[in-house]
C-alpha cells in the first residue's frame, strides 16, 4: 500500500442488494401505508360516530333540564295572580308584607325572583329589594300581561348583555288587571354549568337568535354571525366552513379555531333549537393510539429486515468506528490546545493588569519620602498644641486649651486626606466604567502629586472649562494616566529651574487633555510608547508607565499621542470621547 491511500478505498465494495429484497421492502411499505389509511378511515368513522352519539345524549339531557325548570316556574305566576293577599294589597294599595310573603314563596319554589307590579307599571313588592318602586310600564312583560289574561313568556336581553326570561300574568280585579306578577326564570345557571365543559353550547330562539351559550359574545346574534366572531384574524376560524379533510371526515364547524362536531335538536318550547360543538380532540387521539400501534408494528418489522441486511455491513462500521476514534482524540486534544491558550492569554491579561499595579505602587514608592515629610510637619504641630493645651489645662484656662485641640483636629483631618487619596490610589482599578468628569480627576491627581510637587520649585497652570466634561471611564485608571504624564513632566523639567507645566482641559468634539513642559523634548517619537523603553538613568525606571497608560487610554475608547512643542519641551495629549457623543454613536 502506497504512503497516502486511504485504506477504507482498498476494500472490496460490498454487493448491492438484490431487486428482490428491494421489491420486497417496497411492498411492505405499500403495504403499511394502506393498512394505515384503511384503518384510520374506518376508526374515524366509527369514533366519530359514537362522540356523536355522547353529544346527542348530552344535548337531550340539557335540553330536558332547561324544559323541567321552564314548566315548574310558568305554574308560579299562576298560582300567586290569584291569591286573595296579593289581590287585596292591590286593592287596598297597601303592601307592608307583600315583599315578604313573595321571598317565602321563592325560598319555598326556588325560583330567580319574584315582583309584583300595580297597574301604573310601578313595582310595589319583590324578592329583591332594590327593586322596589322601579317603573316597568314599557317592559315587555308587563305590555303581554295586561293585554293577555293568560301568562306570557318573555325573553328579554339586558344593557349589558345577556337576557332575562321571565313568566308574567295579570292580578284580575273586577274584570280588568289591577297589577302583574313577574316570576323570573335562572336559566344562566344552565349556560354557567355548561362553561366548564370542553364543549361550546348554544340555544336559540324562533327567529334563530343566540339567546344562551358558552361564548358571552354570542349572545344576541345569529347563530351563522356568532360564529364568525373573531377577537384577531386567527382567534375564531370560519362559520359553517368545511375546508379541510380531517380523518376523512370534515368538520362541520371552526371554532376558536379548532375544528368541531356540530350537534343539532329542536327544544320542545317555543321552537327553541339547542346546538352543541364538539371537539375532535378525542376522536383523533384515540385513533391516533391505535394507528401508533400499527405503525410500531410496522417499523419493527422493518427494523427486523434492515437489521439482517445490515450484517454485511459490519465490518465497514467497525472501520468506521476506529476512524471517529482517532478524530475524537485529535479534537480533544486540539480543544487541550485550545485550552490552554486561553489559560495564556488570561495570564497575560493578568500580567498586564499586575504590571499596571505595579507602576502604581513604583509611584507611590517615589511619592512616600514626600509624604512622610508632609505628615511629619503635622505631627510635629500636634505635638506642640498638645503640650501647650496641657499647660493651659494645668492653669485653670480650659476655653484656651478648646482652640488648641481645634487645631489638632484639623491637622488630624489634613492627615486623613492624604491617606485617603494614596489608599484610593494604591487600590487596583476594575472595569466599572462610571461617568467621570475629567476636571475632578485632574484635581484629585494633583492632590496626590501635591507631596512631590512642594519639593520642587515648579509653576503649573490649569486652563480648566466651568462646565463639566464629562466622559465614560473607570476613575481609578484614568487618574493613574494623568498621575504618569505628571510624573513623566516632573522628571523632564528636573534639571531646569525655571520648571513649567501646562495642564490645558478642552472639549469639543472630543475631551481634551494637554500636559505641556519646557523640558528637553522627546527624542525617540517613534519607540515612546513601547514597553521597556526608557531615556532614564539605570535604577529610576523601568520604562512600563507611557505604555501602561496607553493602554488605559485605548481601553476607554481613546488616544493618547505625544510630540514635541515649538518652543522647546514635550506636549502629551489624552484623547477621550465625550459621554455624550460616546451615547450617540452607540446608538
Amino acid at each position: 500500500m502506497s504512503e497516502g491511500t486511504n485504506p477504507i478505498h482498498e476494500t472490496d465494495s460490498a454487493p448491492g442488494i438484490s431487486w428482490r429484497v428491494k421489491l420486497a421492502i417496497c411492498l411492505m411499505v405499500i403495504l403499511a401505508v394502506g393498512v394505515v389509511l384503511v384503518t384510520n378511515r374506518w376508526l374515524s368513522e366509527r369514533f366519530t360516530e359514537t362522540t356523536r352519539n355522547r353529544a346527542e345524549l348530552r344535548i337531550a339531557l340539557y335540553s330536558g333540564n332547561m324544559v323541567s325548570e321552564l314548566q315548574r316556574t310558568s305554574v308560579v305566576p299562576l298560582l300567586l295572580a290569584g291569591d286573595p293577599a296579593l289581590v287585596e294589597a292591590l286593592r287596598a294599595r297597601s303592601y307592608p308584607d307583600t315583599s315578604q310573603k313573595l321571598i317565602r314563596v321563592q325560598s319555598e319554589i326556588g325560583v330567580a325572583s319574584i315582583m309584583l307590579i300595580d297597574a301604573d307599571g310601578r313595582t310595589v313588592a319583590a324578592t329583591n329589594r332594590n327593586l322596589l318602586g322601579t317603573n316597568h310600564r314599557s317592559s315587555a312583560y308587563f305590555v303581554e300581561a295586561v293585554r293577555n289574561k293568560d301568562t306570557v313568556f318573555t325573553a328579554q336581553a339586558r344593557e349589558g348583555g345577556g337576557f332575562d326570561f321571565t313568566y308574567s300574568r295579570s292580578v284580575m280585579m273586577d274584570g280588568k288587571a289591577g297589577g302583574v306578577i313577574v316570576v323570573a326564570v335562572d336559566l344562566m345557571k344552565y349556560e354557567r354549568a355548561w362553561a366548564g365543559l370542553q364543549d361550546a353550547v348554544m340555544v336559540t330562539d324562533s327567529e334563530g337568535t343566540v339567546i344562551l351559550a358558552t361564548e358571552p359574545r354570542w349572545r344576541g346574534l345569529p347563530m351563522e354571525e356568532a360564529l364568525a366572531v373573531r377577537d384577531a384574524p386567527s382567534a375564531l376560524s370560519r362559520a359553517i366552513q368545511a375546508t379541510a379533510d380531517w380523518a376523512q371526515s370534515p368538520p362541520d364547524a371552526y371554532v376558536r379555531g379548532e375544528a368541531v362536531m356540530k350537534t343539532e335538536a329542536r327544544v320542545p318550547f317555543r321552537g327553541w333549537r339547542m346546538i352543541t360543538f364538539t371537539a375532535y380532540d378525542s376522536v383523533r387521539e384515540r385513533v391516533n393510539g391505535i394507528l401508533a400501534l400499527e405503525i410500531m408494528g410496522f417499523a419493527i418489522l422493518m427494523a427486523l429486515t434492515f437489521y439482517f441486511l445490515s450484517r454485511k455491513a459490519w465490518s465497514q462500521s467497525v472501520s468506521f468506528q476506529r476512524e471517529s476514534a482517532e478524530l475524537r482524540m485529535l479534537n480533544a486534544r486540539l480543544q487541550r490546545e485550545i485550552a490552554e491558550r486561553e489559560k495564556v492569554q488570561k495570564d497575560l491579561a493578568v500580567a498586564e493588569l499586575t504590571l499596571a499595579q505595579s507602576s502604581k505602587l513604583a509611584a507611590l514608592g517615589e511619592m512616600s519620602a514626600a509624604v512622610s515629610h508632609e505628615l511629619n510637619q503635622p505631627l510635629a504641630a500636634m505635638k506642640t498644641y498638645l503640650a501647650g493645651a496641657r499647660l493651659l489645662l494645668q492653669r485653670k484656662r480650659p476655653e484656651e486649651a478648646l482652640s488648641s485641640f481645634q487645631r489638632i483636629d484639623d491637622l488630624i483631618e489634613r492627615m486623613g486626606a492624604i491617606t485617603r487619596q494614596l489608599k484610593s490610589y494604591a487600590r487596583k482599578g476594575g472595569e466599572a466604567f462610571e461617568p467621570v468628569d475629567l476636571r475632578a480627576c485632574l484635581s484629585s491627581a494633583l492632590s496626590m502629586m501635591e507631596p512631590q510637587l512642594k519639593l520642587r520649585v515648579v509653576k503649573i497652570t490649569r486652563t480648566l472649562p466651568r462646565t463639566p466634561v464629562m466622559v465614560m471611564a473607570d476613575r481609578i485608571r484614568l487618574e493613574q494616566v494623568i498621575i504618569n504624564l505628571l510624573r513623566n513632566a516632573l522628571d523632564a523639567t528636573r534639571d531646569r529651574s525655571d520648571a513649567q507645566i501646562d495642564l490645558i482641559l478642552s472639549s469639543g468634539d472630543v475631551a481634551l487633555l494637554a500636559v505641556r513642559d519646557n523640558g528637553t523634548g522627546i527624542v525617540d517619537l517613534d519607540n515612546l510608547f513601547e514597553p521597556f523603553y526608557t531615556t532614564k538613568k539605570p535604577g529610576e525606571g523601568v520604562g512600563l508607565g507611557l505604555a501602561i497608560s496607553s493602554g488605559i487610554v485605548t481601553d476607554l475608547g481613546g488616544r493618547l499621542m505625544a510630540r514635541n512643542a515649538e518652543g522647546g519641551g514635550a506636549v502629551f495629549e489624552m484623547q477621550l470621547p465625550l459621554l455624550g457623543r460616546e451615547v450617540e454613536a452607540a446608538e
